[in-house]
């Protein structure tokens, strides 16, 4: 089993920060591949379902903690301990302050770079599982960072935000696949406009008598 771990806020004050873009990834990915309804499990909603990579379907929870983010890694305890999933089957989908908006990056282990929720997991099932980052953009100055975080995408950010989930919901059977790299790369065709080729020079027509 795969356990794919979308962090965020509950509630409706919350729902459109930036800081809940692993929510709203989660959902995306959901809604993409069929998943059940939520049911309320774990400290936090789940669905289940599967998602069909190279290798197979692949049986996968979703789980939203609604333990608000300091405490994300009690659900997360929960759900990995019922199921006996192991810390590399953990993907947690977060937002990244440091990587630019619209940017993924994927990678296992690491430092939790000041990240209340990561820290929670951290604490609660250990530090080797999977991190799907999701770029929100640093906005410059150290004390803007929390009204950055915790505050609503912008009209200018949904251009790139819903093009950015499509791609992430899409490139999800990668991730059951334990391809980082191919989740990446799929994302990026995704979601980078491709250059149009470049014209082909016409022939030069032949001149004329009179323009001889």
């Amino acid at each position: 089993m795969l356990l794919l771990v979308g962090l965020g806020n509950p509630g409706e004050t919350y729902q459109n920060h930036r800081h809940n873009i692993g929510f709203m990834a989660v959902d995306a990915i959901a809604g993409a591949h069929g998943f059940a309804p939520a049911r309320l499990r774990f400290r936090g909603h789940v669905r289940e379902g599967v998602l069909k990579g190279k290798s197979g379907a692949v049986k996968t929870l979703i789980l939203k903690p609604m333990t608000f983010m300091n405490e994300s890694g009690m659900a997360v305890q929960e759900a990995a301990a019922f199921h006996k999933v192991p810390l590399e089957r953990i993907l947690v989908v977060y937002d990244e302050l440091d990587l630019a908006a619209g940017k993924v990056r994927v990678k296992r282990d690491g430092g939790n770079a000041g990240h209340n929720g990561l820290r929670s997991i951290s604490s609660h099932v250990g530090n080797d599982f999977w991190r799907v980052r999701l770029g929100i953009g640093h906005p410059g100055e150290k004390e803007r960072v929390t009204g950055h975080v915790l505050g609503n995408f912008t009209k200018t950010e949904r251009a790139w935000l819903e093009p950015l989930l499509n791609a992430v919901a899409d490139a999800a059977p990668y991730l059951a696949d334990g391809d980082d790299g191919g989740f990446m790369n799929r994302v990026t065709v995704l979601t980078v406009p491709q250059k149009a080729p470049k014209p082909k020079p016409k022939d030069s027509a032949p001149l004329s008598k009179t323009e001889e």
